[in-house]
This record gives C-alpha cells, sequence and structure tokens, in this order.
C-alpha cells in the first residue's frame, strides 16, 4: 500500500525564517542575561519615554504636513489639468519650485519668515516651530502630490474618456463617476511612500529648535555622556523610524501589486 508522501514527510523549516530565529533567539538571551547588567541599557530605560514622547512629536508633524500636502495638491494638481493657460501656468511653476526646492531650505525659510506669534486685535496667539515645519513639509508634498494626481489622470486610457462623451456625460461626470474612483486608487501606493519619506524628513525638524525625538536624543547624550550610550540611542532612533516605516513600505508594495493592472 502506497504511503502518502505528503502526510509522511516532516513539515520543512523555509530557509529564510531561520536567520530571523536565530536573531529573535540572540536578542531574547541578550536582553534577558547581559543588557540588564548594562549601565548604557540602564540609561536607555530611563530615557525611553521621553523618545517616544518625541517621536510622537515627530508623528503628528508627518501627518499634518501629509494632510496640508494632500489637500493643497489636489487643488494644484486640479488646476494643473485645466484647459485655461492662466490657470495651468501657476501650477505648474509651483510643482516645479516646490519639487526641486531643498527641504531643509523649505524648512529654515518658513521657521524664519513667519512671525513667532499672530496679533489678531488685543490677543497674542503663538506660533509654534513645529507648525512652521510643517508647512515647510507640506510644501513639498504639495507638489509631488500634484505630480501623483496628474500622473495617475494620464494614466487612464483614452477610450474611456471617449466612450464617456459617446454617452453624453459631461467633463465634471466624467471625472466624478468614472475617472476619479480610479486614480484615487492608483494614487494610494505612491501617495503612502510619499508619507513614509515625509516621515523621515521630520528629522530636520531638530535643526530649528523643535523638540523631537532627534532633539531628546542629543540632550540625552549630553546628559549621560558615555560613547556607549550614543551610538545605543541613535540606533533606537533607526529603530523607531524603521519600525514606523517599514509597514508602511510593505503595504504600498502589496498595493502596487494589487492595482497593477487596475
Amino acid at each position: 500500500m502506497a504511503i502518502d508522501s505528503s502526510i509522511a514527510a516532516p513539515v520543512a523549516w523555509p530557509r529564510r525564517h531561520v536567520g530571523k530565529l536565530f536573531l529573535l533567539v540572540a536578542a531574547v538571551l541578550w536582553l534577558t542575561f547581559v543588557a540588564p547588567a548594562s549601565p548604557v541599557f540602564k540609561a536607555l530605560l530611563q530615557w525611553s519615554p521621553a523618545l517616544v514622547v518625541g517621536f510622537a512629536q515627530n508623528i503628528l508633524i508627518s501627518l499634518v504636513a501629509i494632510a496640508l500636502g494632500s489637500l493643497l495638491g489636489l487643488l494644484v494638481g486640479a488646476l494643473a489639468l485645466s484647459p485655461l493657460g492662466l490657470l495651468r501656468l501657476p501650477a505648474r511653476i509651483w510643482v516645479q519650485l516646490f519639487r526641486n526646492a531643498p527641504w531643509l531650505v523649505l524648512i529654515y525659510f518658513t521657521t524664519y519668515v513667519f512671525p513667532f506669534e499672530i496679533h489678531i486685535g488685543s490677543a497674542y496667539i503663538p506660533f509654534p516651530d513645529w507648525i512652521k515645519v510643517t508647512i515647510g513639509l507640506a510644501l513639498p508634498a504639495s507638489s509631488n502630490v500634484a505630480e501623483i494626481f496628474r500622473g495617475a489622470i494620464a494614466s487612464i486610457p483614452s477610450t474611456q474618456w471617449e466612450a464617456a462623451r459617446s454617452l453624453a456625460f459631461t467633463r465634471g461626470q466624467i471625472f466624478r463617476s468614472i475617472i476619479l474612483p480610479q486614480c484615487f486608487k492608483r494614487m494610494l501606493p505612491p501617495w503612502m511612500n510619499l508619507y513614509a519619506v515625509i516621515t523621515m524628513g521630520t528629522a530636520l525638524a531638530s535643526l530649528v529648535g523643535v523638540h523631537d525625538v532627534i532633539d531628546t536624543a542629543q540632550i540625552a547624550s549630553n546628559t549621560v555622556n558615555m560613547t556607549g550610550f550614543t551610538v545605543v540611542i541613535y540606533l533606537s532612533l533607526l529603530v523607531l523610524f524603521f519600525a514606523w516605516c517599514y509597514p508602511i513600505s510593505r503595504l504600498t508594495q502589496r498595493l502596487e501589486r494589487r492595482y497593477a493592472f487596475y
């Protein structure tokens, strides 16, 4: 009697998981037996809450920047597609200007051009630096979103436009009912990739006095004043940014495969 090989054969452990398992076991052993006795590890635990709070500031800046940049970018992208040349020209200038401007220059520009407080009547409303940095990051984000939107519109086959016109759809109806639903799905992967890039760009905020995770790490490094701690704390920053951006990258790749032939 023949034996089903699929039942009798043991399940083979994929080779690509062996290295991951080894690293996981090594990390657990290190955290359990070696790290607690290290003064560097103790100092890192002491500063960990401050690092998390600082990283939350970076996340807040990135979320607000991508929100403002997306709204402004969709408007600029729509103007760039206008049949009127007077509307297309400013939109194209906007896109070319802020796509090719260094982010650090834009952050310095918004930080030192905008006032530190806004005077409305007898009231003085503070204008914090993190909002200025957010605006500085939203400007290049808007130009990139505008290009993403324009590229998504251009990727729609012209036959869909022609078929919609043959059915007596107006230009507005074609956009709302046919073009835009397809465009938003095509825009989602590059938009998410742009957000990940903006999140990494928030590391520049510390250069203009924003108390973010980089600024917190610098304060901790100067306070503890140990070379090993300096190395470990900046490695921790790499882990924080990686842990936030890597899932976004993986999801972006999955969406790209899903909508590749949409």
